[in-house]
């Protein structure tokens, strides 16, 4: 593999890469259309079906509150595995990573166009979650391979910008499709666009270092196991199963979670970085990210419900009336960049998620027969405030990190912004079998998240660098 040595250390052999500053354009550039490409298709994928759910339910006849499980099996796969990927792309290197992780991601989007029913699907798009966890948990740890260090910054919020503008953009994206062909085309069209983002992997993206610490395969285990059972039981009593085997499903993944934790502890290099949680700074960066996309996978989940099913419009409708908020994300997101160099990213954070959750809170007082304007400006709102948010708090989560942990650091945000999302959906789920046709209470509970995640990120105002 060219840049790439072996250095024999008795009989430990240990592959080792000469790391420049970053890359330089045209190559720089086409690399970091690889990332993008990349990190809009697996992150448009946990959003682009929460406009066809209602068609999806009615299509393979299941409850509203089931079909949200579609959203979760991808989530829940992503999160199970987006720590072990991230240690292990210390471990073999970043692009490899990447590159197993886009495949599979395509062969599990032509498995979701077979399906024919809710099982098959869901088990699709699990697949489809554990190919996406490969992209996502080396993606922020490429980017700082890509850029030199001194526009390490400007790589970062170029980063956050494809991310969150993805996660909002996907209801408009699945207008458009929707108002062509069905819902089994939302994955029709990740297979070629795949296919020409793993041959752009093949060839741009850079090598990294690899670490000579062991990989511990009990830790994966365990990360594995915490996270699947929490998340799993968790779902399960959002559906309303309050059985003891549930409940025993739960309890496991606490205990499991404690052990895992604990091993972590005393490991060179731990799969959850509770090293770096050791920094306040850091430690409240991820609180942060976990209300926002919380609350943001509500609102996102949420609202094409009440746009069809309460308010009588089409899919196509429902998502150009949802479409201001990724609008306005994409103007705000590259100025909040420039503030940081001005501003504290923990009073970025906190006035733009004070503004999101004022946003949600006014979709959740939307009357029972709202204009478009009245819809489209509390839509704005919303992506004002978290665009406002969110380039500032990746920054600080990847800059924090000592560069070395950069895969522990890439991964982390990774699995914040994937907790959060799927919490969010499981909280949907509950209201949705609690209170039918209510969509208002998630909106105020997201409302909610949202202003807890702006008292976090101003106590970073104290808690020392930014």
């Amino acid at each position: 593999m060219a840049g790439e040595s072996t250095v024999s250390r008795g009989h430990e052999h240990v592959a080792s890469v000469t790391e420049p500053d970053g890359l330089s354009p045209p190559l720089l550039y086409w690399a970091m259309l690889v990332i993008a490409s990349g990190i809009c298709l697996s992150v448009l994928d946990a959003t682009l079906i929460s406009v066809a759910l209602p068609s999806i339910s009615s299509d393979l006849k299941i409850e509203a509150s089931a079909s949200v499980w579609l959203i979760n099996a991808y989530q829940i796969a992503i999160v199970v595995s987006l720590l072990p990927l991230s240690t292990l792309g210390d471990k073999v290197g970043y692009r490899r990573v990447y590159r197993v992780g886009m495949c599979l991601f395509v062969l599990a989007s032509l498995a979701c166009t077979l399906s024919d029913t809710v099982t098959q699907l869901g088990l699709a798009r699990a697949a489809q979650g554990f190919g996406a966890a490969g992209i996502m948990s080396v993606n922020a740890a490429l980017v700082r391979l890509i850029y030199p260090r001194a526009k390490l910054g400007r790589g970062i919020a170029l980063n956050a910008l494809v991310v969150a503008g993805a996660t909002a953009a996907g209801p408009s994206i699945a207008a458009a499709i929707l108002a062509v062909a069905d819902w089994k085309w939302l994955f029709i069209i990740n297979i070629p666009l795949g296919l020409v983002t793993l041959a752009g992997a093949m060839k741009y993206l850079p090598a990294s270092g690899k670490s000579t610490a062991q990989f511990d395969l009990l830790s994966a285990v365990l990360n594995v196991a915490t996270f699947g059972l929490i998340f799993v039981s968790v779902d399960l009593l959002a559906h309303l199963d309050h059985s003891a085997s549930t409940l025993a499903m739960l309890a496991g993944g606490v205990a499991v979670g404690v052990i895992f934790v604990r091993r972590q502890l005393h490991l060179p290099l731990p799969l959850l970085p509770v090293d770096l949680l050791r920094i306040p700074v850091f430690a409240l960066s991820i609180g942060t990210s976990v209300c926002s996309f919380a609350a943001q996978m509500i609102a996102l989940v949420s609202l094409p419900f009440f746009l069809q099913h309460t308010l009588g419009h089409t899919p196509v409708e429902t998502g150009l009336l949802m479409t201001p908020w990724p609008l306005a994300l994409m103007v705000i997101a590259p100025i909040s960049a420039r503030l940081l160099d001005r501003y504290p990213a923990g009073l970025l954070g906190g006035i733009g998620l004070g503004i999101f959750a004022a946003g949600l809170l006014a979709l959740a007082l939307l009357s029972s027969s709202p204009s478009a304007l009245d819809v489209s400006w509390r839509m704005a709102l919303c992506g004002i405030g978290f665009g406002l948010f969110q380039s500032p708090n990746n920054h600080t989560i990847l800059t924090t990190a000592p560069a070395n942990r950069s895969g522990g650091a890439s991964g982390m945000l990774g699995t914040a912004r994937l907790t959060g999302q799927t919490l969010g959906a499981t909280v949907v789920a509950l209201t949705f079998a609690l209170a039918p046709g209510r969509s208002w209470i998630a909106m105020v509970i997201a409302a909610v998240l949202a202003s807890g995640g702006a008292v976090l990120s101003s106590l970073r105002l104290s808690a020392g660098p930014r």
